[in-house]
């Protein structure tokens, strides 16, 4: 058998086993590594064109022609098995991406708000819906408005470095006046009054002021941090009628029951007169139990009518107008009402604690 003889027989043996495997490629993959052993340039195909050089000079271009028609040959049918298996391998991923949307949906965990913000939006809306406008004021206070315009002596308890957080730097010179941190939202009844006044407005006057408020004080039911709503209306002959027809319907809505409530007398220095107000107990329904210790009533917070001196204080004539002011402390009312032992909770931030009360 002459060299020509044994070239094409070679190149046609070479062309059969080649589209033999290219037809039996399963992926793409394969297919590259196929290409690449036949027509690479270290492949079948390679190797038989270096016999080409032992022909003579006359032979060579016959052969030539064989081994591009070979080529062309094994070209075609690479880019025939590529498209099949490129519409193959998209048909398989568009199978394997298939979302059923007849399915229900994933449910990932949602946020909620603070439980004491929840409780804070509530109390807030109840008084919203009785008419009383929404006020707020700053955190840092001086002292006029936190202690002096609500007929707080120099000499009350209240106004020692060891109940007060107060803070330097804020006010300079020899006549500076000392800044703290606000003890209580009745700053804000303050600076609301006197806002209403200089806008050229009279009473009536009902506002609800919530807010945080810090106090040197930290156990089981008490935070140096916490958050109170203040709560005062100010018109023509204001009762404690008024005040006890409100306190009633505040508690009973956020309680979600019809609850009893007492009045006993107390002492505040910026309502006169002033009372402590109780609750009949939510948990045992004044039968008498441990959270009560038996007396079937639970104190919630303080009240009274406003003080003269108070309304002296920011231009209000106290022989024609009178007024009501309670403040209550959220956390207690949230505690309460959601059967909370220990106030820490609330500032702990177990999230345990925070996804049964965010429910």
């Amino acid at each position: 058998m002459s060299d020509i003889e044994a070239l094409n027989e070679q190149l046609a043996g070479l062309q059969e086993e080649a589209l033999k495997a290219f037809s039996g490629a399963t992926d793409l993959a394969v297919l590259e590594q196929l290409r690449v052993a036949y027509l690479g340039k270290k492949g079948a195909l390679t190797e038989v064109l270096k016999g080409v050089g032992k022909l003579p000079p006359e032979q060579r271009p016959v052969i030539g022609q064989q081994v591009n028609a070979v080529k062309q040959a094994l070209a075609t049918a690479l880019d025939a098995m590529e498209s099949e298996l490129a519409v193959k391998a998209k048909a398989e991923r568009i199978e394997a991406e298939r979302l059923d949307v007849t399915l229900p949906g994933r449910s990932g965990p949602v946020g909620a708000l603070h439980p004491v913000q929840q409780g804070l939006d509530e109390i807030t809306a109840i008084f919203s819906q009785m008419g009383f406008a929404v006020a707020e004021g700053p955190e840092i206070e001086n002292e006029f408005h936190n202690f002096d315009a609500l007929n707080i002596p120099p000499e009350h308890p209240a106004r020692a470095m060891h109940d007060t957080f107060f803070v330097k730097g804020l006010s300079s010179g020899e006549n500076a006046e000392p800044m703290l941190l606000r003890t209580h939202t009745s700053p804000v009844q303050i600076r609301a009054m006197r806002r209403f006044l200089e806008e050229g407005h009279e009473p009536p006057l009902a506002v609800v002021a919530p807010g945080r408020v810090y106090r040197c004080d930290y156990d089981v039911t008490h935070s140096p941090m916490f958050h109170q709503v203040e709560v005062f209306k100010v018109d023509h002959d204001v009762s404690m009628a008024h005040l006890k027809g409100v306190l009633k319907h505040f508690l009973s809505t956020y309680f979600e029951r019809e609850v009893d409530i007492r009045l006993r007398p107390h002492y505040f220095p910026f309502t006169e007169p002033s009372a402590e107000v109780d609750i009949g107990c939510v948990f045992c329904a004044r039968k008498g139990c441990r959270i009560c210790k038996g007396s079937g009533w639970i104190e919630v917070l303080g009240s009274g009518m406003i003080h003269p001196n108070v309304l002296r204080s920011v231009g209000i004539d106290s022989s024609i107008f009178s007024g009501f002011a309670f403040g209550l402390g959220v956390e207690r009312l949230v505690m309460l009402k959601q059967g909370i032992p220990d106030l820490r909770l609330f500032f702990e931030n177990d999230v345990r604690f925070l996804r049964r009360m965010g429910s």
